[in-house]
């Protein structure tokens, strides 16, 4: 708790605090990847049945909820961790993962319960966009505070390297299914398959992460009072870092979300090659 005395962590625990706080990220960046990944297939399940454009426009739109929820997430989850620990956090956000992912899995379509179908679909990218916003402040804060003096930029590092891995994870789980079930299947329900891996994996990540020690910088009570205007009083590396960010994030996003679809519904490429490309 706040007010005691840290203990510096041994490398034993320095090194389950980088794999707990990193499997967690991967499995978050997994689900966030996989609506993307396999909106091709799902896009006809949950809204009315016409144009392809539109489905796939109404299920971008839905993706994009997510993206409004982060810098909501990453605001709450900050307050969170500075009140109840890092390690509350980082479970909490991944619990939270897991309920959104449960709630694409268990959703059964516009066909079944109509408007409430894209409604449903709507929470489950709240739920994940809070999520993800939460982890991605709350993992680097824990991964920074618990490295050895000198080593946070490489403790740090595996925040980034576990979210592009688990974007490469929700990638290869779609050319796997591909392989092993026919594009019937998976417009049927072979969607479903990696939202409910994502669930799974989530429920691993939580019960992984039970076990984490929390961070000296939480436990000895060293920690900014007013972290907005700390913030402030460097606007220069504040603008620098947010452009930066915003321009990577566009380039990022455009390439490994819009593409595939565009092979798919403009080129005339096959989903197979497509997700390839």
């Amino acid at each position: 708790m706040p007010g005691a005395r840290s203990e510096v962590p041994t490398v034993p625990t320095r090194l389950r605090s980088i794999f707990g706080g990193s499997i967690g990220n991967l499995v978050e960046w997994y689900d966030w990847y996989a609506y993307s990944a396999f909106s091709l297939y799902f896009a006809k399940v949950f809204f009315p049945a016409g144009d392809l454009t539109a489905q796939l426009l109404n299920t971008a739109a839905v993706f994009a909820v997510g993206f409004l929820m982060r810098p909501l997430g990453g605001l709450l989850f900050g307050w969170y961790a500075d009140r109840q620990g890092r390690k509350a956090a980082l479970s909490l956000s991944v619990l939270m993962m897991c309920g959104g992912s449960l709630l694409i899995v268990v959703n059964p379509g516009y066909a079944s319960i109509g408007p409430a179908a894209p409604a449903l679909l709507v929470v489950a990218r709240l739920l994940q966009g809070l999520s993800v916003g939460g982890e991605y402040g709350t993992s680097a804060t824990y991964l920074t505070e618990m490295a050895e003096p000198g080593r946070r930029g490489f403790y740090s590092s595996f925040q980034y390297v576990t979210l592009i891995l688990g974007q490469l994870a929700a990638l290869g789980v779609l050319l796997v299914l591909q392989l092993l079930l026919t594009s019937a299947e998976l417009d049927a329900w072979g969607w479903r398959i990696p939202f409910a891996i994502g669930a799974a994996l989530a429920v691993v990540a939580l019960y992984l992460r039970r076990n984490l020690a929390e961070t000296g910088a939480f436990v000895s009570a060293d920690l900014v009072r007013n972290p907005l205007r700390t913030l402030l009083g460097y606007p220069r590396e504040f603008l620098t870092v947010l452009g930066l960010t915003l321009g990577g994030t566009v380039a990022l996003y455009t390439y490994s979300t819009y593409m595939q679809k565009f092979l798919v519904n403009t080129s005339g490429f096959g989903k197979q090659t497509a997700t390839l490309i």
